[in-house]
């Protein structure tokens, strides 16, 4: 869904987020009759688009790639899709549960926000998992701390997550203060698209409704029991920004499995993996081997234990999850070819008759 009441009007390819690296794709049949469009919801049997000339829907076709909100395409003049733009930026992770395959999270992002709350929800190992998402995806990442009126200790726990780089763009705000939350609008200029993601109740909606200058999402209440907001988005949606910006919501993630993001690992945690190639032994486990850089930082203080854990699961979870879906990425693979065998022999059978 779509949410501004300026959908109605005419928007320009920048007001819709369109940049540079996009035009540089377009083809001298693009500029006489085919229409550019962007995805701004993905349901069952279509998707919602939004151009030039407004609003419009595009039933699904198996032939169609995989699209996702955020997604770039060229229409012809009869509405009828073309093909997909390359993106400048994507966001996926593993769906969740047992289910092997990969959930589209959202395309074409300059500035992705974490989201996380000051309460009881606040969890660094959550915000590194994000930022390996972020990393990922090269797209600059902002660690936006909400609920900065129900914490005591804001700049503690701030320079903790200044501690996972010093480098890191943070804000700590109060979702419900407008003026508070202009803080994140130098990010969200004419032309500039955002998106916001985060665990369920951290108060994103209420960032938007902040951002957008009105009651725009529904929002919930904090739970007294655990300090936890209700959570209220339950689909994906774009909104354009007074300042000019597109913003990507997207609802609450209780569970951020991560697949196929070896360079975000990396990235993320590049002191460590620097450390790693200061060992003695090439193949060292960071364990107990004598010379191990790693853990002579450990006892010196330099790196803390719980980001060693960290770094070491999120290895281990994306090497296990992306094995998974490039065994299932090959077993598509080979049943689409064998699907397209029988297809074929079977024209060759009709034409025999």
């Amino acid at each position: 869904m779509t949410n501004n009441s300026n959908t109605n009007q005419s928007l320009t390819l920048s007001q819709l987020g369109w940049q540079p690296f996009f035009q540089q794709q377009l083809t001298l049949d693009d500029y006489d009759g085919n229409i550019v469009a962007r995805v701004t919801a993905h349901h069952r049997s279509q998707y919602n688009l939004i151009t030039e000339q407004g609003e419009i829907s595009l039933a699904i076709h198996a032939d169609f790639p995989s699209l996702t909100v955020g997604d770039w395409i060229i229409l012809d003049s009869e509405q009828r899709f073309v093909r997909e733009l390359d993106r400048s930026s994507f966001f996926s992770r593993k769906a969740p549960g047992s289910k092997v395959a990969r959930q589209y999270i959202a395309a074409n992002v300059d500035t992705l926000f974490i989201v996380c709350s000051l309460n009881q929800d606040f969890n660094l190992s959550r915000i590194e998992r994000y930022l390996v998402l972020a990393n990922e995806a090269q797209v600059e990442p902002v660690i936006v701390l909400t609920k900065a009126d129900l914490c005591d200790d804001v700049d503690e726990k701030k320079a903790q997550v200044q501690s996972l780089d010093p480098l890191l763009m943070i804000e700590s705000v109060n979702a419900l203060s407008q003026e508070d939350v202009s803080k994140l609008s130098q990010w969200c200029n004419a032309g500039q698209t955002v998106a916001f993601l985060g665990s369920s109740g951290v108060g994103k909606s209420t960032l938007v409704n902040s951002l957008m200058g009105g009651e725009t999402q529904a929002t919930g209440g904090i739970r007294e029991d655990d300090s936890k907001g209700r959570h209220t988005t339950t689909s994906r949606s774009i909104h354009f920004l007074p300042t000019g910006g597109v913003l990507i919501d997207t609802p609450g993630m209780r569970e951020l499995q991560l697949a196929d993001s070896e360079h975000g690992v990396s990235e993320t945690f590049s002191d460590i993996e620097t450390l790693a190639e200061q060992c003695r032994f090439s193949n060292c486990h960071h364990e107990n081997e004598p010379g191990c850089a790693i853990q002579a930082a450990l006892s010196a203080g330099e790196i803390d234990q719980r980001r060693l854990n960290n770094y070491f699961k999120l290895l281990r979870e994306q090497a296990r999850n992306g094995a998974s879906l490039a065994e299932l990425r090959s077993k598509n693979k080979a049943l689409g070819k064998m699907y397209r065998s029988i297809q074929s022999e079977s024209r060759h059978r009709k034409k025999g008759f």
